[in-house]
Protein backbone atom coordinates (compact mmCIF):
# COMPACT_ATOMS: atom_id res chain seq x y z
CA UNK A 1 0.00 0.00 0.00
CA UNK A 2 1.48 3.34 -1.08
CA UNK A 3 0.20 5.52 1.77
CA UNK A 4 2.28 8.54 0.82
CA UNK A 5 1.08 8.46 -2.78
CA UNK A 6 -2.49 7.98 -1.58
CA UNK A 7 -2.20 11.00 0.69
CA UNK A 8 -0.79 13.11 -2.12
CA UNK A 9 -3.80 12.18 -4.24
CA UNK A 10 -6.09 13.03 -1.32
CA UNK A 11 -4.50 16.46 -0.93
CA UNK A 12 -4.92 17.09 -4.65
CA UNK A 13 -8.58 16.09 -4.33
CA UNK A 14 -9.11 18.49 -1.40
CA UNK A 15 -7.23 21.31 -3.14
CA UNK A 16 -10.03 21.62 -5.66
CA UNK A 17 -12.20 23.11 -2.86
CA UNK A 18 -9.77 25.95 -2.13
CA UNK A 19 -9.93 28.05 -5.27
CA UNK A 20 -6.56 29.79 -5.74
CA UNK A 21 -3.55 27.53 -6.31
CA UNK A 22 -1.49 29.54 -3.80
CA UNK A 23 -3.63 28.01 -1.01
CA UNK A 24 -2.56 24.47 -1.83
CA UNK A 25 0.74 24.75 0.04
CA UNK A 26 -1.14 26.00 3.10
CA UNK A 27 -3.41 22.95 2.97
CA UNK A 28 -0.50 20.54 2.72
CA UNK A 29 1.48 22.29 5.45
CA UNK A 30 -1.46 22.56 7.86
CA UNK A 31 -2.46 18.93 7.42
CA UNK A 32 1.18 17.91 7.87
CA UNK A 33 1.16 19.77 11.19
CA UNK A 34 -2.10 18.12 12.27
CA UNK A 35 -0.55 14.72 11.56
CA UNK A 36 2.57 15.44 13.62
CA UNK A 37 3.15 13.83 17.05
CA UNK A 38 2.53 17.04 18.97
CA UNK A 39 0.76 17.48 22.27
CA UNK A 40 -0.78 20.70 20.94
CA UNK A 41 -1.92 21.23 17.32
CA UNK A 42 -2.15 25.02 17.30
CA UNK A 43 -0.42 27.08 14.61
CA UNK A 44 2.86 27.90 16.37
CA UNK A 45 3.94 24.35 17.34
CA UNK A 46 2.75 23.03 13.98
CA UNK A 47 4.91 25.59 12.18
CA UNK A 48 7.92 24.42 14.17
CA UNK A 49 7.13 20.79 13.36
CA UNK A 50 6.61 21.36 9.63
CA UNK A 51 9.53 23.73 9.03
CA UNK A 52 11.83 23.98 12.09
CA UNK A 53 14.39 26.11 10.21
CA UNK A 54 11.85 28.83 9.31
CA UNK A 55 9.37 28.79 12.20
CA UNK A 56 8.41 32.48 12.06
CA UNK A 57 7.66 32.65 8.33
CA UNK A 58 5.88 29.29 8.36
CA UNK A 59 3.83 30.41 11.36
CA UNK A 60 2.71 33.52 9.46
CA UNK A 61 1.76 31.57 6.35
CA UNK A 62 -0.17 28.89 8.25
CA UNK A 63 -1.92 31.51 10.38
CA UNK A 64 -2.98 33.42 7.27
CA UNK A 65 -4.22 30.22 5.63
CA UNK A 66 -6.40 29.16 8.56
CA UNK A 67 -7.53 32.51 9.98
CA UNK A 68 -7.73 34.93 7.06
CA UNK A 69 -7.77 33.15 3.69
CA UNK A 70 -11.21 33.24 2.07
CA UNK A 71 -11.89 29.60 1.23
CA UNK A 72 -15.05 27.64 2.03
CA UNK A 73 -14.93 25.24 4.96
CA UNK A 74 -18.20 23.71 3.70
CA UNK A 75 -16.66 22.97 0.30
CA UNK A 76 -13.65 21.35 1.96
CA UNK A 77 -15.84 19.09 4.11
CA UNK A 78 -17.78 18.10 1.01
CA UNK A 79 -14.54 17.01 -0.68
CA UNK A 80 -13.63 15.01 2.43
CA UNK A 81 -17.01 13.27 2.33
CA UNK A 82 -16.65 12.51 -1.37
CA UNK A 83 -13.41 10.69 -0.57
CA UNK A 84 -14.47 8.84 2.60
CA UNK A 85 -18.16 7.96 2.12
CA UNK A 86 -17.61 5.53 -0.82
CA UNK A 87 -15.39 3.53 1.57
CA UNK A 88 -18.13 3.25 4.22
CA UNK A 89 -20.33 0.15 4.35
CA UNK A 90 -24.04 0.97 4.65
CA UNK A 91 -25.25 -2.59 4.13
CA UNK A 92 -26.55 -2.72 7.72
CA UNK A 93 -27.93 0.79 7.73
CA UNK A 94 -26.83 4.40 7.82
CA UNK A 95 -27.50 7.16 10.33
CA UNK A 96 -27.30 10.92 10.70
CA UNK A 97 -25.94 11.52 14.19
CA UNK A 98 -26.56 14.97 15.62
CA UNK A 99 -24.26 16.07 18.40
CA UNK A 100 -22.58 19.07 19.95
CA UNK A 101 -19.13 19.18 21.45
CA UNK A 102 -17.48 21.71 23.75
CA UNK A 103 -14.02 23.24 23.94
CA UNK A 104 -12.99 24.79 27.27
CA UNK A 105 -11.70 28.35 26.82
CA UNK A 106 -10.41 31.05 29.13
CA UNK A 107 -11.35 34.71 28.66
CA UNK A 108 -14.29 36.13 26.74
CA UNK A 109 -12.88 37.28 23.39
CA UNK A 110 -12.73 34.03 21.40
CA UNK A 111 -15.83 33.81 19.23
CA UNK A 112 -18.80 32.16 20.93
CA UNK A 113 -17.13 31.73 24.32
CA UNK A 114 -19.64 31.87 27.17
CA UNK A 115 -20.44 30.12 30.40
CA UNK A 116 -22.46 27.15 29.19
CA UNK A 117 -22.62 23.40 29.51
CA UNK A 118 -19.42 21.71 28.29
CA UNK A 119 -19.74 17.98 27.73
CA UNK A 120 -15.97 17.58 27.84
CA UNK A 121 -15.97 18.86 31.42
CA UNK A 122 -19.40 17.54 32.39
CA UNK A 123 -20.45 20.90 33.88
CA UNK A 124 -21.16 24.57 33.16
CA UNK A 125 -17.96 26.47 32.38
CA UNK A 126 -16.37 28.90 29.93
CA UNK A 127 -16.28 27.16 26.56
CA UNK A 128 -17.12 27.18 22.87
CA UNK A 129 -19.71 24.70 21.60
CA UNK A 130 -20.08 23.46 18.03
CA UNK A 131 -23.10 21.64 16.58
CA UNK A 132 -22.39 18.90 14.07
CA UNK A 133 -24.08 16.28 11.92
CA UNK A 134 -22.11 13.11 11.21
CA UNK A 135 -22.82 10.44 8.63
CA UNK A 136 -22.37 7.04 10.29
CA UNK A 137 -22.36 3.37 9.42
CA UNK A 138 -21.70 0.44 11.75
CA UNK A 139 -17.91 0.87 11.61
CA UNK A 140 -17.30 4.61 11.25
CA UNK A 141 -18.69 8.13 11.31
CA UNK A 142 -17.59 11.34 9.62
CA UNK A 143 -18.67 14.92 10.50
CA UNK A 144 -20.20 16.42 7.36
CA UNK A 145 -21.72 19.59 8.88
CA UNK A 146 -20.16 21.81 11.52
CA UNK A 147 -21.16 25.16 13.00
CA UNK A 148 -20.29 27.12 16.09
CA UNK A 149 -23.20 27.75 18.45
CA UNK A 150 -23.39 31.50 19.02
CA UNK A 151 -24.98 32.24 22.43
CA UNK A 152 -27.52 35.06 22.52
CA UNK A 153 -25.10 37.33 24.40
CA UNK A 154 -22.75 37.05 21.41
CA UNK A 155 -25.41 37.16 18.71
CA UNK A 156 -26.72 40.48 20.04
CA UNK A 157 -23.31 42.11 20.69
CA UNK A 158 -22.38 43.98 17.51
CA UNK A 159 -18.95 45.00 18.79
CA UNK A 160 -17.83 41.48 19.61
CA UNK A 161 -19.40 40.13 16.41
CA UNK A 162 -17.44 42.62 14.32
CA UNK A 163 -14.13 41.89 16.06
CA UNK A 164 -14.60 38.13 15.66
CA UNK A 165 -15.74 38.38 12.03
CA UNK A 166 -19.14 36.74 12.57
CA UNK A 167 -20.99 36.82 9.21
CA UNK A 168 -23.92 39.24 9.09
CA UNK A 169 -26.38 36.46 8.18
CA UNK A 170 -25.61 34.47 11.35
CA UNK A 171 -28.32 35.13 13.93
CA UNK A 172 -29.06 33.51 17.26
CA UNK A 173 -30.39 29.99 16.84
CA UNK A 174 -30.90 27.20 19.33
CA UNK A 175 -28.80 24.07 18.91
CA UNK A 176 -31.79 22.01 17.67
CA UNK A 177 -32.54 24.70 15.07
CA UNK A 178 -28.90 24.77 13.95
CA UNK A 179 -28.98 20.99 13.56
CA UNK A 180 -32.24 21.13 11.60
CA UNK A 181 -30.73 23.70 9.25
CA UNK A 182 -27.74 21.43 8.70
CA UNK A 183 -29.98 18.44 7.97
CA UNK A 184 -32.10 20.48 5.57
CA UNK A 185 -28.98 21.66 3.71
CA UNK A 186 -27.73 18.08 3.40
CA UNK A 187 -31.07 16.88 2.04
CA UNK A 188 -31.13 19.78 -0.43
CA UNK A 189 -27.76 18.51 -1.72
CA UNK A 190 -29.30 15.08 -2.35
CA UNK A 191 -28.19 13.30 0.82
CA UNK A 192 -30.01 10.03 1.66
CA UNK A 193 -32.81 9.99 4.22
CA UNK A 194 -31.13 7.94 6.92
CA UNK A 195 -32.52 7.64 10.46
CA UNK A 196 -31.52 10.54 12.72
CA UNK A 197 -29.96 9.84 16.12
CA UNK A 198 -29.79 12.54 18.79
CA UNK A 199 -29.41 12.78 22.55
CA UNK A 200 -31.85 14.29 25.02
CA UNK A 201 -30.54 17.81 24.44
CA UNK A 202 -32.30 17.64 21.08
CA UNK A 203 -34.94 14.95 21.65
CA UNK A 204 -36.83 16.90 24.32
CA UNK A 205 -37.59 19.57 21.71
CA UNK A 206 -40.96 18.57 20.25
CA UNK A 207 -40.64 20.96 17.31
CA UNK A 208 -37.29 19.37 16.45
CA UNK A 209 -38.81 15.89 16.30
CA UNK A 210 -41.84 17.08 14.35
CA UNK A 211 -39.65 18.80 11.76
CA UNK A 212 -37.66 15.60 11.23
CA UNK A 213 -40.93 13.80 10.52
CA UNK A 214 -41.96 16.54 8.08
CA UNK A 215 -38.63 16.00 6.28
CA UNK A 216 -39.39 12.30 5.92
CA UNK A 217 -36.71 11.22 8.40
CA UNK A 218 -37.20 8.56 11.06
CA UNK A 219 -35.50 9.26 14.37
CA UNK A 220 -34.37 7.66 17.60
CA UNK A 221 -34.08 10.61 19.98
CA UNK A 222 -33.12 10.54 23.63
CA UNK A 223 -35.46 12.28 26.06
CA UNK A 224 -35.55 12.91 29.80
CA UNK A 225 -37.83 11.16 32.26
CA UNK A 226 -39.97 14.29 32.64
CA UNK A 227 -41.27 14.28 29.04
CA UNK A 228 -45.02 13.63 29.04
CA UNK A 229 -46.87 11.16 26.83
CA UNK A 230 -50.20 9.47 26.43
CA UNK A 231 -49.68 5.76 27.12
CA UNK A 232 -52.63 3.38 26.60
CA UNK A 233 -55.28 3.40 27.87
CA UNK A 234 -54.87 7.11 28.60
CA UNK A 235 -55.93 9.60 25.94
CA UNK A 236 -56.92 13.27 25.70
CA UNK A 237 -60.54 14.36 25.66
CA UNK A 238 -61.95 15.30 22.27
CA UNK A 239 -62.78 18.98 21.56
CA UNK A 240 -65.93 20.16 23.32
CA UNK A 241 -69.15 19.60 21.34
CA UNK A 242 -71.78 20.53 23.97
CA UNK A 243 -73.29 23.71 22.52
CA UNK A 244 -75.25 24.31 25.72
CA UNK A 245 -72.00 24.96 27.57
CA UNK A 246 -70.55 27.42 25.08
CA UNK A 247 -69.16 27.52 21.53
CA UNK A 248 -68.01 24.26 19.98
CA UNK A 249 -64.35 23.67 20.79
CA UNK A 250 -61.55 23.00 18.36
CA UNK A 251 -58.82 21.82 20.71
CA UNK A 252 -58.06 18.67 22.65
CA UNK A 253 -58.73 18.77 26.39
CA UNK A 254 -57.23 17.21 29.48
CA UNK A 255 -59.20 15.81 32.38
CA UNK A 256 -59.54 17.63 35.66
CA UNK A 257 -57.75 16.47 38.81
CA UNK A 258 -58.94 12.96 39.61
CA UNK A 259 -59.69 12.09 35.98
CA UNK A 260 -56.41 10.23 35.45
CA UNK A 261 -57.72 8.49 32.33
CA UNK A 262 -57.47 11.81 30.49
CA UNK A 263 -54.25 13.20 31.94
CA UNK A 264 -50.78 12.46 30.46
CA UNK A 265 -47.91 10.89 32.39
CA UNK A 266 -44.18 11.46 32.44
CA UNK A 267 -42.25 8.68 30.74
CA UNK A 268 -40.67 7.88 34.09
CA UNK A 269 -44.13 7.30 35.57
CA UNK A 270 -44.98 5.10 32.59
CA UNK A 271 -41.82 3.06 33.08
CA UNK A 272 -42.35 2.54 36.79
CA UNK A 273 -45.91 1.35 36.18
CA UNK A 274 -44.96 -1.35 33.67
CA UNK A 275 -45.42 -5.00 34.53
CA UNK A 276 -42.24 -7.04 35.18
CA UNK A 277 -43.27 -9.09 32.13
CA UNK A 278 -42.78 -6.01 29.91
CA UNK A 279 -38.99 -6.05 30.35
CA UNK A 280 -36.57 -7.95 28.11
CA UNK A 281 -32.81 -8.36 28.00
CA UNK A 282 -31.21 -7.19 24.76
CA UNK A 283 -27.61 -6.83 23.56
CA UNK A 284 -26.33 -4.33 21.01
CA UNK A 285 -22.60 -4.81 20.37
CA UNK A 286 -19.38 -6.37 21.56
CA UNK A 287 -17.56 -4.17 24.05
CA UNK A 288 -13.87 -4.28 24.89
CA UNK A 289 -14.25 -7.17 27.32
CA UNK A 290 -17.81 -8.43 26.96
CA UNK A 291 -21.07 -8.19 25.07
CA UNK A 292 -22.97 -5.04 26.01
CA UNK A 293 -26.50 -5.84 27.16
CA UNK A 294 -29.18 -4.42 29.42
CA UNK A 295 -32.90 -4.62 30.19
CA UNK A 296 -35.41 -2.76 28.00
CA UNK A 297 -39.13 -2.22 27.56
CA UNK A 298 -41.05 -0.43 24.83
CA UNK A 299 -44.59 0.58 24.04
CA UNK A 300 -46.50 2.76 21.61
CA UNK A 301 -47.31 6.24 22.96
CA UNK A 302 -48.32 9.69 21.74
CA UNK A 303 -46.33 12.78 22.70
CA UNK A 304 -48.37 15.08 24.92
CA UNK A 305 -46.40 18.35 24.85
CA UNK A 306 -48.79 21.30 24.34
CA UNK A 307 -51.33 19.08 22.60
CA UNK A 308 -54.11 21.07 24.30
CA UNK A 309 -53.39 23.56 21.49
CA UNK A 310 -54.03 20.91 18.83
CA UNK A 311 -57.27 19.58 17.38
CA UNK A 312 -56.10 15.96 17.15
CA UNK A 313 -53.55 13.78 18.94
CA UNK A 314 -50.06 13.34 17.55
CA UNK A 315 -49.31 10.08 15.70
CA UNK A 316 -48.20 7.13 17.84
CA UNK A 317 -44.49 6.36 18.11
CA UNK A 318 -42.23 4.12 20.13
CA UNK A 319 -41.15 4.85 23.69
CA UNK A 320 -38.03 2.81 24.46
CA UNK A 321 -36.86 2.54 28.08
CA UNK A 322 -33.65 1.15 29.55
CA UNK A 323 -33.64 -0.05 33.15
CA UNK A 324 -30.49 -2.00 34.07
CA UNK A 325 -31.15 -4.66 36.65
CA UNK A 326 -28.60 -3.17 39.05
CA UNK A 327 -30.20 0.31 38.99
CA UNK A 328 -32.94 1.58 41.31
CA UNK A 329 -34.89 3.21 38.46
CA UNK A 330 -34.82 3.54 34.67
CA UNK A 331 -31.73 5.29 33.29
CA UNK A 332 -32.51 6.18 29.67
CA UNK A 333 -35.52 6.96 27.50
CA UNK A 334 -35.97 7.40 23.75
CA UNK A 335 -38.83 8.37 21.43
CA UNK A 336 -38.63 6.80 17.99
CA UNK A 337 -40.51 6.78 14.71
CA UNK A 338 -38.89 3.55 13.53
CA UNK A 339 -41.47 1.23 11.90
CA UNK A 340 -44.00 -0.42 14.18
CA UNK A 341 -42.77 -3.87 13.12
CA UNK A 342 -39.11 -3.25 14.01
CA UNK A 343 -37.76 -5.90 16.43
CA UNK A 344 -36.76 -4.76 19.90
CA UNK A 345 -33.10 -5.75 19.48
CA UNK A 346 -32.85 -3.72 16.28
CA UNK A 347 -34.37 -0.69 17.97
CA UNK A 348 -31.89 -1.00 20.84
CA UNK A 349 -29.03 -1.39 18.35
CA UNK A 350 -30.00 1.83 16.57
CA UNK A 351 -30.60 3.77 19.80
CA UNK A 352 -27.15 2.78 21.03
CA UNK A 353 -25.41 3.67 17.77
CA UNK A 354 -24.70 7.12 19.19
CA UNK A 355 -21.65 5.56 20.86
CA UNK A 356 -20.03 5.80 17.44
CA UNK A 357 -19.93 9.60 17.39
CA UNK A 358 -18.73 9.76 20.98
CA UNK A 359 -15.80 7.46 20.21
CA UNK A 360 -14.94 9.20 16.95
CA UNK A 361 -15.01 12.67 18.52
CA UNK A 362 -12.62 11.40 21.15
CA UNK A 363 -10.25 10.44 18.34
CA UNK A 364 -10.76 13.76 16.56
CA UNK A 365 -9.83 15.65 19.71
CA UNK A 366 -6.73 13.54 20.28
CA UNK A 367 -4.49 13.22 17.23
CA UNK A 368 -5.98 15.59 14.60
CA UNK A 369 -6.23 18.39 17.20
CA UNK A 370 -9.88 19.34 16.71
CA UNK A 371 -10.01 21.45 19.87
CA UNK A 372 -6.53 22.99 19.73
CA UNK A 373 -7.20 26.17 17.75
CA UNK A 374 -6.13 29.28 19.68
CA UNK A 375 -7.42 32.01 17.38
CA UNK A 376 -10.44 34.15 18.19
CA UNK A 377 -12.26 34.55 14.89
CA UNK A 378 -15.26 32.84 13.33
CA UNK A 379 -13.46 31.96 10.08
CA UNK A 380 -10.41 30.47 11.79
CA UNK A 381 -12.52 28.37 14.16
CA UNK A 382 -14.42 26.77 11.26
CA UNK A 383 -11.35 26.46 9.04
CA UNK A 384 -9.32 24.69 11.73
CA UNK A 385 -12.16 22.28 12.52
CA UNK A 386 -12.64 21.43 8.85
CA UNK A 387 -8.91 20.85 8.38
CA UNK A 388 -8.89 18.57 11.44
CA UNK A 389 -11.82 16.69 9.92
CA UNK A 390 -9.86 16.50 6.65
CA UNK A 391 -6.83 14.97 8.40
CA UNK A 392 -9.09 12.56 10.24
CA UNK A 393 -10.93 11.76 7.00
CA UNK A 394 -7.77 10.48 5.34
CA UNK A 395 -6.87 8.30 8.33
CA UNK A 396 -10.45 7.01 8.50
CA UNK A 397 -10.46 6.26 4.77
CA UNK A 398 -7.25 4.25 5.12
CA UNK A 399 -8.66 2.34 8.06
CA UNK A 400 -11.82 1.51 6.11
CA UNK A 401 -9.93 0.56 2.95
CA UNK A 402 -7.39 -1.64 4.74
CA UNK A 403 -9.14 -2.95 7.87
CA UNK A 404 -6.74 -5.87 8.42
CA UNK A 405 -3.73 -3.55 8.46
CA UNK A 406 -5.54 -1.12 10.81
CA UNK A 407 -6.23 -3.94 13.28
CA UNK A 408 -2.59 -5.05 13.13
CA UNK A 409 -1.32 -1.50 13.74
CA UNK A 410 -3.47 -1.19 16.88
CA UNK A 411 -1.49 -4.08 18.38
CA UNK A 412 1.92 -2.61 17.45
CA UNK A 413 3.40 0.22 19.56
CA UNK A 414 4.08 3.27 17.40
CA UNK A 415 7.48 4.89 17.51
CA UNK A 416 7.54 8.67 17.71
CA UNK A 417 10.34 10.82 16.35
CA UNK A 418 11.13 14.27 17.74
CA UNK A 419 8.93 16.63 15.77
CA UNK A 420 10.37 19.99 16.82
CA UNK A 421 13.75 21.35 17.92
CA UNK A 422 14.64 20.38 21.49
CA UNK A 423 14.80 24.02 22.56
CA UNK A 424 11.29 24.79 21.29
CA UNK A 425 8.43 24.83 23.82
CA UNK A 426 4.96 25.43 22.26
CA UNK A 427 3.01 28.18 23.99
CA UNK A 428 0.35 26.67 26.27
CA UNK A 429 1.25 23.03 25.49
CA UNK A 430 0.24 20.58 28.23
CA UNK A 431 2.73 17.94 29.35
CA UNK A 432 2.60 14.56 27.60
CA UNK A 433 1.13 13.44 24.29
CA UNK A 434 -2.45 12.47 23.63
CA UNK A 435 -3.30 8.85 24.50
CA UNK A 436 -3.87 6.08 21.94
CA UNK A 437 -2.50 7.82 18.83
CA UNK A 438 -4.48 7.41 15.62
CA UNK A 439 -1.68 8.70 13.42
CA UNK A 440 1.17 6.50 12.15
CA UNK A 441 3.92 8.97 13.02
CA UNK A 442 6.57 7.43 10.76
CA UNK A 443 4.18 7.88 7.86
CA UNK A 444 3.31 11.39 9.06
CA UNK A 445 6.99 12.30 9.18
CA UNK A 446 7.46 11.12 5.60
CA UNK A 447 4.50 13.22 4.53
CA UNK A 448 5.85 16.31 6.30
CA UNK A 449 9.12 15.93 4.40
CA UNK A 450 7.22 15.57 1.12
CA UNK A 451 4.94 18.52 1.90
CA UNK A 452 7.83 20.86 2.58
CA UNK A 453 10.26 19.71 -0.10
Amino acid sequence: MDELGELQRYMAHLSEALGHADRHAGLRGYCAGLMSPLARKSVEPMAAAVDPQHVRSRHQSLHHFVADSDWSDEALRLRVAQWVVPRMDFSDGGWWIIDDTGFPKAGRHSVGVARQYCGMLGKQDNCQVAVSVSLACETASLPVAWRLYLPREWAEDEVRRRKAGVPAEIEFATKPNIALGQIEDLLAQGAPRHTVLADAGYGVDTAFRERLTELGLAYVAGITGSVTVWAPPREPLAPRTDAARGPQGRRLRRGQAGDEQHRPQSVKEVALALSPLAWYRASWREGTNQTLRSRFARLRVRAAHRDHLRNQPRPPEWLLIEWPEDEAEPTKYWLSTLPEAVPLERMVYEAKMRWRIERDYQELKQDPGLGHYEGRGWRGFHHHASLSIAAYGFLLGQRLSYPEQARAEKKTPLRQEPAVPTHYVPRGAPPGAAPRPLVDHEFAAAYRRAATS
